[in-house]
């Protein structure tokens, strides 16, 4: 059977699941039944070069037995074809519905929504390349980091630096550099990193028992491509996501470091690293003329692969560890997860739920976890346990932490029942970011009549305890089988989303009252003290208050406003105030009139220059200036700039000159003036007739 103009060949793996193929066929749009195979790594292998020998791209269902595949077709041939392997087996077949003789509905529809999901083609990620030529600095305190050095340096190029005080025994050969030194800043990635060293010294050459470091103690900076810290101390770069090119194995664990020595054996050479964040700087909230409005990304990135630059922020694709954690915050969608490109994340979801529906499923619910350690839990539960429910859909992402309020509301708007999202507890400090975004889906999702907890976060490490949870869950229908294409960046995702879940909701209400944060809201503006000086209009990054060239006038729309603050902070009145909310009127995807008066005329000529509002708080404020106490000065403010110009020259002799000047005060003026107030009241009580007068009298 052929999909998406891939062959399709599905496997049994020895009947130890049941899979209808005629059903999985019908729902996969297939003429005839779909033909299961039984042994197709072994007996049945033939099926498999048959179809390689064709030439057609492939799609085999498992991923244990891929390399054998590979094994069997050439290395042209390899190179030509297009072979994906997806796996049915840990997260479908092998379950307690798969050992049925008869395998339920929902279980056949589930195998058919991934079928249909490992044939869509999904543009792969740009990415960068980073160049390693072996340059090593082993970090440590004892013997271990030059043993590392002794078994490396047949390949790389190691420098040790040994903490001070270092009980290391002396070599007794210098096959490489040992030196002495505290780190003090350590930055870069794979191929550029930087270490700045103090107390920096050389091994003494007649070092007989524990090295000895000699020399003037000095300051020195080190550029390597690759670090082993062995130091049992706090990591080089204190993060829980890694960093390319450093090794950080626990010391003590000799398993964990002779696996960590084969792997740095290799990193010679030049490495594609994915590019995790587009960004699109001009519709970033971040800053406008130095003030800062929106920093969520900064104040989320662990690895601080981001930086603020010229009202804008900078990505270090080197440096970035692809968490995503500031593309699920980022209110704006201007940092964008690119693994995979465009909208491949949101075309895999509406591929899952239209087979799994279209095949008959019912109560869908979506598990998203990582291919790494969420791999594992699954993979672990399919062995040993129940595997998944049947409704229970995997969903592999490359983080669990790039899932965000438009990914929740969107697998909603879609028809998924549930989103859970497997978290690993190596990332629990993570989990306010998440219960962040979850919160906000939870209150517009309840506020509309879905009811609660449709958004669960698991963070579990044993995955029994992950599988009761999934298996207890009750179906939980409600909600619309979305039919529209999710496309755009995160706002247009957002309002798809919501106008589906909006018009399909139990309880339309026009308003959700949302926590202060959330990526929706209104402003309010004092238009009693509005000047309409628009530095708001010219400080908005999304284009939710605008102007009118032809008359003074200020205008929002809710729909596009971000709540990011800028129009707050840039207002020199301090009269606008932030209102987060969610509004599902019309009226809040058209822009509102907030102020608009006639421009105020110039007094002299006529034209038509500023703002009443604006030279009425000018007059206001200038009123007892020096600068304008002449007579007439003041009313200068009421002209336009040429009569301004015309009035000071016709009528003031000397129009640079200024009032009275008050002149300043020194230190012993005031003295000066307190010794004054002193004598001053001395007298006044002589004059009345002090008790210490009546007394010596």
């Amino acid at each position: 059977m052929k999909l998406n103009g891939k062959e399709l060949l599905i496997c049994n793996c020895e009947n130890t699941m049941t899979i209808d193929g005629k059903k999985i066929g019908e729902s996969l749009g297939g003429k005839g039944d779909l033909s299961i195979a039984s042994h197709l790594c072994r007996k049945q292998l033939e099926k498999f070069e048959i179809a390689a020998s064709h030439g057609a791209p492939l799609m085999v269902g498992c991923t244990q037995e891929a390399p054998l595949f590979l094994d069997c077709v050439s290395e042209a041939d390899t190179e030509s074809l297009n072979i994906d392997f997806f796996n049915i087996r840990e997260t479908a077949g092998w379950s307690e519905d798969g050992r049925k003789q008869k395998p339920s509905r929902n279980l056949s529809a589930k195998i058919a929504a991934l079928i249909s999901e490992a044939a869509l083609d999904i543009s792969p990620s740009r990415s960068v390349t980073m160049k390693s030529e072996g340059r090593l600095i082993i970090l440590g305190n004892d013997e271990k980091a030059i043993e590392a050095a002794k078994n490396l340096s047949g390949r790389l190029e190691p420098t040790v630096l040994l903490e001070p005080n270092s009980t290391a025994v002396a070599p007794n050969v210098s096959q490489f550099p040992i030196f002495s030194g505290e780190i003090i800043t350590a930055s870069g990635y794979l191929g550029a990193f930087n270490l700045e060293i103090i107390n920096f010294q050389v091994a003494s050459p007649s070092s007989q028992t524990q090295l000895i470091f000699d020399g003037e103690s000095d300051k020195a900076v080190l550029d390597c491509d690759l670090i082993l810290d062995l130091r049992e101390k706090k990591p080089l770069f204190g993060t829980s996501v890694h960093r390319d090119g450093y090794y950080n194995p626990d010391p003590k664990n000799r398993a964990l470091v002779a696996e960590t020595l084969l792997e740095l054996y290799d990193m010679v050479g030049e490495f594609q690293k994915p590019q995790y964040i587009n960004y699109d700087p001009s519709i970033c909230a971040h800053a406008s003329s130095q003030i800062i409005g929106c920093s969520k990304c900064l104040d989320s990135c662990p690895t601080n692969a981001i930086s603020s630059q010229d009202d804008k922020v900078s990505f270090d694709p080197y440096i970035c560890g692809g968490c995503g954690n500031c593309a699920s915050s980022c209110p704006t969608g201007a940092a964008r997860y690119s693994l995979p490109e465009d909208n491949g994340l949101m075309i895999r979801l509406r591929a899952l739920v239209d087979t799994y529906k279209k095949a008959g499923g019912e109560n869908p619910q979506i598990l998203v976890y990582d291919g790494e350690w969420g791999n594992q839990m699954v993979a672990a539960m399919a062995r040993f346990g129940r595997g998944l429910p049947a409704n229970v859909i995997p969903f592999v992402v490359n983080e669990s932490s790039m899932v965000g309020l438009d990914f929740m509301l969107t697998a909603s708007a879609l028809g998924f029942e549930r989103v859970i999202i497997l978290v690993p507890p190596t990332k629990k400090h993570e989990l306010p970011l998440f219960e962040t975004e979850l919160s906000v889906a939870d209150i517009v999702l309840q506020s509309l009549g879905y009811g609660d907890g449709r958004s669960l976060i698991l963070c579990e490490e044993d995955p029994q305890t992950i599988e009761n949870f999934l298996h207890v869950l009750e179906p939980f229908p409600g909600l619309p089988s979305g039919q529209f294409i999710p496309t755009g960046r995160k706002r247009s995702l957002l309002r798809q989303s919501l106008n589906e879940l909006h018009s399909n909701a139990p309880n339309r209400v026009d308003k959700v009252k949302l926590p202060t944060g959330a990526p929706f809201g209104s402003i309010e503006v004092e238009s009693d003290n509005c000047t309409l000086c628009l530095a708001c209009v010219g400080a908005c990054p999304v284009g939710a208050l605008k102007d009118d060239p032809n008359k003074p006038s200020l205008s929002f729309m809710e729909d596009a406003c971000v709540q990011c603050g800028l129009c707050k902070r840039t207002c020199p009145e301090n009269v606008i105030t932030l209102n987060p909310r969610l509004n599902f009127l019309p009226t809040a995807q058209a822009y509102q009139l907030i102020k608009e008066e006639d421009p105020f005329e110039c007094i002299r000529c006529g034209k038509p220059f500023a703002t009443k509002a604006t030279i009425k708080k000018m007059t206001e404020k200038l009123t007892n200036h020096p600068m304008f106490s002449k007579a007439g000065a003041l009313d200068r403010l009421s002209m336009c700039d040429d009569c301004r110009i015309i009035d000071m020259a016709e009528n003031d002799a000397n129009p640079l000159a200024s009032g009275a000047v008050p002149i300043p005060k020194t230190t012993d003026d005031y003295l000066r003036e307190r010794e004054e107030l002193r004598r001053t009241a001395e007298l006044d009580l002589v004059k009345k007739g002090s008790p210490r007068d009546k007394k010596s009298e």
